[in-house]
């Protein structure tokens, strides 16, 4: 199965470099298909506008039946969705079928039909729209529903960190 997982991520690698898409790259970390390197740069209308964020995805080697990991490294976005280690919790990263829990429908859930540019479409989403209902980082869903201000500073704080670190 890891031959063919191999092949369709080459086959994504190769079309998000022949057409990129606003918002984000990505690139292979230390030529391994099954580790990819991102920078995510939410575009105007993100509270995160003009961040350059360093992300990483790790696939397994039966992808695309089961989704890859994400998480963000040097700087981590204050968000609901993002635990304080950078790991990244949203539906479509979170394994195939049933939520034991009852909050998502199977069809919210992973799917083989996304690809790397779904999963980094669906991030940038994340961070202009964040989902405080179901929170990763319980501290940063109470200030976005309940002080706003706070939040939006430490988010702009995070914003320019992750342009002073993004290159480093």
């Amino acid at each position: 199965m890891s031959g063919t997982a191999a092949l369709l991520l080459q086959r994504q690698l190769k079309e998000l470099q022949k057409n990129p898409v606003d918002g984000f790259s990505a690139g292979l970390k230390d030529d391994n298909i099954f580790h990819w390197e991102v920078m995510i740069m939410p575009q105007e209308g993100s509270p995160y506008n003009g961040a350059m964020f360093c992300a990483e995805l790790v696939f397994p080697k039966d992808y695309p039946s089961n989704p890859p990991k994400m998480r963000f490294v040097k700087v981590i976005p204050w968000h609901p969705n993002v635990y304080e280690d950078g790991r990244v919790c949203i539906s479509i990263l979170h394994p195939p079928g049933d939520d034991e829990y009852g909050y998502e429908d199977a069809s919210e859930r992973w799917l083989p039909v996304h690809t790397v540019t779904t999963i980094l479409l669906s991030v940038t989403s994340m961070l202009a729209d964040p989902n405080d209902e179901s929170p990763a980082n319980l501290e940063a869903a109470k200030e976005w529903r309940e002080d706003k201000e706070t939040f939006k500073k430490k988010v702009r704080s995070c914003v320019r960190r992750s342009q002073e670190e993004a290159f480093l």
